[in-house]
């Protein structure tokens, strides 16, 4: 089978490094239930791999459904998020709890199908190719477009945005750079100094370099780590922790 036809089908998971084992290798921890699919044949020619989340105490096996799929993109070995029927879990939190080991593998998180987010910002632009690229180069990815209404709609992790070249349809004023004026765009990603990094490296211009900001919540501080870069627009877009 296909890996991706595992998406949403029921998965049998046999567990050989359960909770709280140590690797045998490279001595961390295993905070989740880490076994296999037996029977099957992965890309490095083992059985393929399922991390098992939702479950907090160590099983020597479980059958659960396939929610989404971990693709390495620097290592032919892809794995399996395999949850209880009545669970489902955000990339964020499938990133957070696989941390341990993905860390080290440039990867991708794939599921069958798009899931829109309830607020969703579409922005007119000048070229959509030229900010197409330009988002593309900030690490966003198409998840489909429509290139005879010159329209795009991009995500980067949770963080989904949709592009449209200028036509004048939804046009309340005239559009004069900078677009967006009195508005930021914040984006919350999983490692916003690593995405800073990559960013400086490509000779991106910063709008506001990383700092640590304090934000009152209620009651309680909340502390940010972000940066803010404009757009060809000059849309501002703020990236945060």
């Amino acid at each position: 089978m296909n890996i991706v036809g595992y998406l949403n089908k029921k998965v049998k998971v046999i567990i050989d490094r359960k909770m709280g084992s140590i690797h045998p290798k490279h001595g961390f921890i295993y905070p989740v239930n880490y076994g296999y699919v037996p029977n099957t044949i992965s890309g490095d020619g083992e059985e393929l791999d399922c991390y098992v989340l939702g479950i907090f105490e160590a099983v020597n096996e479980f059958e659960g459904k396939c929610i989404a799929i971990i693709h390495r993109l620097n290592d032919n070995d892809d794995k399996l998020i395999v949850v209880p029927d009545n669970r489902n879990f955000s990339d964020n939190e499938i990133e957070a709890l696989t941390e341990f080991q993905e860390r080290f593998f440039k990867h991708e998180i794939i599921r069958e199908d798009t899931v829109f987010n309830s607020l969703i910002p579409e922005l007119s632009v000048s070229n959509i190719d030229i900010s197409k690229k330009f988002y593309l180069d900030l690490g966003f990815e198409i998840k489909y477009e429509r290139k005879e209404d010159k329209f795009c709609f991009l995500q980067l992790e949770e963080n989904q945005i949709m592009i449209e070249e200028q036509n004048d349809n939804w046009n309340t004023g005239k559009l004069e750079y900078p677009y967006g004026r009195g508005i930021n765009i914040s984006m919350t990603v999983s490692d916003v100094e690593k995405m800073y990094n990559e960013l400086k490296e490509k000779n991106v211009k910063m709008f506001l370099d990383l700092e640590m900001h304090e934000y009152r919540v209620d009651n309680k501080i909340s502390i940010d780590k972000e940066f803010l870069i404009q757009d060809p627009d000059g849309y501002l877009l703020r990236f945060n922790n």
